[in-house]
């Protein structure tokens, strides 16, 4: 795997990188694919897969390891090969200047020539010159370089066949022979033993009591070389060998699901761990992976095993699986029947010292399940047909109470308008009110649309009048709806620390609508006057005394008419 100089890897990365590596060498999973989409093998070691830091791209490549310009335009494919034994035309009459010395061909020097060296060359005989061999350029890609059967003619292998059948008719005959000859030599040996022994003596005591002779020998050799061996049959005319074979019955595993994206086959182990037919039952299916045979049966069993005996030998006693398996079983169970015990001893300790036994007691399974043996028929609408349908179970608090004649339980709606609760089937929001039906709904639609109508006409015949009434009509109004008191009272905490300032308006002080009205219009005349004189002229006595509804009125009156410094401002330059 190709990685580029990121720095040093974390150890969580570097381990879980590990991982990855192991899985895909034990096929777990798939093989990490180049630029060009080919899979990498991952048993490739790593100083062969990282490339340098001069050519890293920082992609999983073996690129750096190939030749430049293996794909050139030249390069043929695996089916394209030499075309060997191709001649480029009739051979030449005499030797021509620059050709092999040897057999006169111009494709090649006598020191690359393949003829046998001639006593005198065609150089100098000017006969059996050969003509001149194809020369090609070939240029193989990857696959034909290494493909061991490229260029193999099929034709050239019936010659290796009938040197084989020419050899096989040659022993068959010689076997013949042989057998004839065996036979022979046994029949002649026999008769003239026979002929040799007088007649009282054909018959002796030894072959009455069934003592072997030398015809009983020669028989058993011919019957033992005629005895048919174990797969073959042997005879004098056909000899025909029968070999123990296995009918071929079974599918290959990479034959199971040929889509790609299936199960990975890994062909140096002829493993595939996962099942290549998913969404299968593995007990149904006809190859369920060897991860599935892997741990079925007793396999996790001896695993378990296996590990109870590393741990008890990591902790000094003298267990063995392969060494004494007997006594590792033996120990095993008896660890287990242990623990058991141990951890019973643990649970009953534990309930008798903090109670609790009465929570680990199971529901029954009727009431876990909520199965009767009730029987219920329904129709296809839905209907019962026959039998009780089961009760839904309900909580303690009133369920589906229905008061006034109402169909729908309280809080069933929800007035978006107002934001309170209500009555689905009349839409009223009062919890102790008679259902009225549609009748209701349709009345409450129109009281709510007459009321938002009205609410709407009311705004904006407020909005028109305040647009029309100045600041001092709006105040003084402001001012009678709140009792002569222009701003809300205090506390007594606050107004006692409270600054007086001229023109403010004190929490303890009540102004008199009539007076400020009367010194409203006359501060309007002061300043259509606009004479400072006029304000002494409005006083029917001399002292400068003002009251509080005059001030006031000079107060609003200055809100109202702001006198800007820069209003009437003009730039020169400009």
């Amino acid at each position: 795997m190709s990685t580029s100089a990121t720095g040093k890897l974390s150890r969580e990365e570097w381990r879980r990188q590990k991982d990855l590596e192991a899985a895909r060498k034990a096929g777990t999973a798939p093989a990490e694919v180049d630029e060009e989409g080919r899979a990498i093998n991952p048993h490739i070691p790593e100083y062969i897969t990282k490339a340098p830091w001069y050519v890293d791209t920082g992609r999983a490549s073996l690129n750096h390891q190939r030749k430049e310009g293996y794909k050139s335009a030249q390069a043929v494919g695996i089916n394209d090969w030499y075309d060997r034994g191709a001649k480029a035309g009739p051979a030449a009459k005499k030797y021509r200047k620059g050709a092999c010395e040897n057999c006169g061909a111009m494709t090649h020097k006598q020191k690359d020539c393949l003829e046998r060296p001639r006593k005198k060359g065609a150089k100098y005989t000017q006969k059996d010159i050969a003509a001149d061999e194809v020369v090609q350029d070939f240029q193989g890609d990857y696959d034909s370089k290494r493909d061991r059967w490229n260029g193999y003619d099929p034709a050239s292998h019936r010659k290796i066949v009938e040197e084989y059948e020419a050899e096989e008719e040659e022993r068959k005959k010689i076997r013949e022979d042989e057998v004839d000859k065996q036979t022979s030599t046994a029949e002649l040996a026999a008769v003239a033993k026979k002929e040799k022994k007088p007649k009282g003596e054909e018959i002796g005591d030894d072959d009455s009591f069934g003592g072997s002779s030398d015809e009983d020998e020669a028989d058993e050799q011919r019957y033992a070389e005629a005895a048919d061996a174990v797969g073959q049959k042997l005879d004098t005319k056909t000899r025909i060998t029968v070999r123990n074979l296995r009918i071929r019955e079974d599918t290959a595993k990479y034959l199971m699901n040929l889509d790609e994206e299936s199960a990975y086959y890994d062909p140096k182990t002829r493993s595939m761990r996962d099942a290549p037919l998913q969404g299968v039952a593995p007990e149904d299916a006809k190859f369920a992976g060897d991860n599935f045979l892997r741990y079925s049966g007793d396999a996790t069993r001896i695993q378990k095993l296996q590990m109870f005996a590393w741990q008890s030998a990591a902790r000094g006693n003298d267990v063995h699986m392969n060494a004494n398996p007997t006594q590792g079983e033996l120990l095993h169970k008896e660890f287990l029947d242990k623990k058991e015990q141990l951890k019973d001893t643990t649970k009953v300790s534990i309930l008798a010292k903090y109670g609790g036994e009465e929570h680990l007691e199971k529901v029954p399974k009727e009431l876990l399940t909520g199965q009767t043996e009730n029987y219920v028929e329904y129709s296809r609408t839905g209907a019962i047909v026959c039998g009780q349908e089961r009760a839904v179970a309900k909580s303690k608090y009133d369920e589906d109470v229905m008061i006034n004649n109402h169909t729908a339980v309280w809080g069933s709606w929800y007035d978006l308008s107002t934001g309170v609760w209500g009555f689905w089937c009349c839409h009223s929001t009062v919890k102790g009110s008679y259902c009225t039906g549609h009748a209701g709904i349709e009345a409450n639609q129109e009281s709510s649309a007459a009321s938002l109508i009205a609410s709407a006409a009311a705004r904006e015949q407020e909005r028109q009048e305040r647009a029309e009434k100045s600041m001092a009509e709006q105040h003084l109004d402001k001012l009678a709806a709140t009792g002569g008191n222009p701003e809300p009272t205090s506390s007594s905490s606050n107004a006692q620390f409270k600054k007086q300032r001229v023109g403010e308006q004190t929490d303890d002080i009540s102004l008199d609508r009539e007076k400020l009205r009367s010194a409203l219009e006359a501060e309007r005349k002061r300043k259509a006057l606009g004479d400072d004189d006029a304000w002494k002229g409005t006083k029917k006595s001399k002292t400068t005394d003002v009251t509080e509804e005059e001030m006031e009125a000079y107060r609003l009156s200055r809100s109202e008419n702001f006198d800007d410094p820069m209003a009437n401002y003009k730039d020169e330059a400009l």
